[in-house]
């Protein structure tokens, strides 16, 4: 019995991991090997095949005081892990984002289980990020390889003497076929003749302390200039529902909320649906550029964070939206920090909502999406993965 830990954490980290361990479980089975994966991570992975130690998909924040309130958790998930461990080691560990848990596992692991092969998927993104002068994390003194799903990415740490390989980007393998927009828009009950604002503000709870009112207060103007406009909302994890028909509701916004467990099957329908998204900076910008909807990007910390981060850490990048990252330059409109207003995301938006413009900026976000579609490989990225996760952990045994 080979056995594999596969550690993530928050709702992107687990949709990832869910793909990956649907890949390996496929790649054991044509290779005839008996496999078992133990994981962090929530329910997809779960769902995916893999069991469970923690779920740690509640348990993400970005900066240092929304991270307090995670500190405990954490620690008691490491004391229980170092226990599995030292009673039942894996034959290997897959990492797949999650920088922070992620690279103080696979430091504790490289001092104490150096035989165990320690693989990094996703890794975080320091090709992209600046700190102060330049420095990284120490992320290739514990890793055996890297899955890089950037060029850039790969090339970075290349050359800093990782062994890595690139695969390319896992959302190729989700982009398949989907609905025409009225068929879609008729799945999700909304008219066919009238366009359609998708808001994706949130996965995790500071998100929706921080950006979901200029959000929200954005989508009412848009509303009272665009009557017709209708808005969808997914929910971002079991529970957000609840707080966004609230805050909707209290801004006067025309809403249709989609449940958190709907919102996978569905998410091909919504894009398919979508006219135009709101969405705070992270994977979901790749997702709706590999599917063609025009965006605008946001994102909001506390200021406490901002400060530390733009004066002590001398945090600097040129772009924070993936799309704009790998392109390196600014296709998709980004409003971060203080630059965050609902007047700023209604400037930006409404040319985007140009639906019969043959050119400006709407046609020229669709020109560069499909530009970025070159730059992040080709599908079978998991399949990829998977089978150098096991070339790894076999040499290794």
């Amino acid at each position: 019995m080979l056995r594999l830990l596969v550690s993530t954490g928050e709702v992107s980290g687990d949709l990832q991991g869910s793909l990956l361990v649907k890949a390996l479980h496929e790649e054991a089975r044509r290779r005839q090997l008996d496999l078992e994966i133990v994981a962090l991570g929530g329910e997809r992975m779960e769902r995916a095949g893999a069991a469970l130690l923690a779920n740690t998909t509640r348990m993400g924040a970005i900066g240092l005081l929304e991270a307090i309130p995670f500190v405990l958790p954490t620690l008691r998930l490491q004391r229980r892990l170092k226990h599995w461990f030292r009673r039942d080691p894996p034959d290997g560990v897959v990492l797949i984002d999650y920088m922070g848990p992620n690279v103080s596992l696979g430091l504790r692991l490289k001092r104490r289980f150096p035989k165990v092969p320690v693989t990094y998927y996703i890794a975080p993104q320091e090709w992209a990020f600046k700190f102060g002068n330049g420095g990284r994390s120490n992320l290739i003194s514990f890793t055996n390889q890297i899955l890089a799903i950037f060029q850039e990415e790969a090339r970075f740490y290349r050359c800093r003497g990782a062994n890595v390989t690139y695969v390319g980007h896992p959302l190729l393998d989700t982009i398949a076929e989907v609905p025409s927009q009225q068929e879609a828009r008729r799945q999700l009950g909304l008219r066919g003749d009238a366009p359609v604002l998708l808001l994706m503000p949130a996965s995790r709870r500071q998100e929706i302390r921080y950006m979901l009112p200029y959000i929200v207060a954005a989508a009412a103007e848009l509303q009272r200039q665009l009557p017709e406009l209708q808005v969808v909302v997914p929910a971002g994890l079991p529970g957000f529902e609840a707080h966004l028909a609230r805050q909707l509701g209290q801004a006067g916004v025309r809403a249709e909320i989609i449940a958190a467990a709907d919102s996978d099957q569905l998410k091909a329908c919504l894009c398919a649906a979508a006219d135009l998204a709101l969405a705070k900076s992270g994977t979901v910008n790749l997702e709706l550029a590999l599917r063609g909807v025009p965006q605008v990007v946001v994102y909001r910390v506390s200021r406490a964070t901002a400060f530390v981060a733009r004066h002590i850490l001398r945090f600097s990048v040129p772009h924070i939206s993936p799309v704009n990252l790998v392109l390196g330059e600014r296709l998709v409109p980004e409003l971060l920090q203080e630059d965050l207003t609902a007047a700023a995301i209604v400037r930006e938006a409404l040319p985007l909502l140009e639906l019969d413009a043959s050119s400006g900026a709407r046609q020229t976000m669709l020109d560069g999406y499909r530009r970025l579609r070159l730059e992040l490989g080709e599908p079978g990225v998991t399949q990829r993965a998977a089978s150098a996760i096991f070339d790894q952990v076999l040499e290794a045994r």
